[in-house]
């Protein structure tokens, strides 16, 4: 059944670039719903307690910029799960940039220890926005690493899927993501210093 809904999704995708279907927004939402949720609380769990948005609402919002996006050219599933979890970081990242500057320069509570990623590894805890701001000096010098990191740590995704979505082997995916992240720790704490 996997296998189906993955051909169908990206059969819609397809039929949506080309135009062949107007109503292929409409479904496929019911086809990559759950993924997006589960992408979606990957992304929240990492969250302050106090955070305003909800899974459900990240969803929404990156499927509406989806939608509205007619520049992206469509390769498959994997690709559409890529973009929507770039989509879901960037919404973020806009929502805690905004709570900073409400707080008028006070201190951020949006404490993320890197241990909290699966393997990425290191003593402090940082800003979620620090991290992002890392993550972008990296995508500067190493795009695909970058996503690496950012489907491993904010999509959830297993090295496999990455390897779908950047058409790269496992081992490429792997050794990109140990590099990355201690490139990110050494940047990190760099910035702490």
């Amino acid at each position: 059944m996997a296998g189906k809904t993955s051909e169908d999704v990206t059969a819609l995708l397809l039929n949506w670039q080309s135009g062949d279907d107007e109503e292929a927004p409409a479904k496929l939402m019911p086809l990559v719903y759950d993924e997006l949720r589960r992408v979606a609380r990957a992304y929240l769990q990492r969250e302050r307690d106090d955070h305003t948005l909800q899974a459900t609402a990240l969803v929404h919002e990156a499927y509406l910029q989806l939608v509205d996006d007619k520049k992206v050219t469509w390769k498959d599933r994997a690709h559409f799960y890529g973009i929507a979890a770039r989509l879901m970081r960037q919404i973020l990242m806009q929502h805690a940039r905004a709570h900073q500057a409400a707080k008028r320069g006070g201190p951020a509570q949006l404490k993320l220890s890197l241990d909290e990623a699966s393997d990425l590894a290191t003593d402090c805890a940082v800003e979620l926005v620090d991290l992002d701001d890392a993550l972008e000096g990296l995508t500067k010098i190493y795009p695909r690493k970058s996503k690496v990191v950012e489907l491993k740590f904010f999509g959830g995704m297993e090295a496999k899927q990455i390897s779908e979505v950047l058409q790269v082997s496992e081992k490429t995916v792997l050794r990109d993501w140990n590099f990355a992240r201690l490139w990110l720790s050494r940047e990190l704490r760099r910035d702490a210093a």
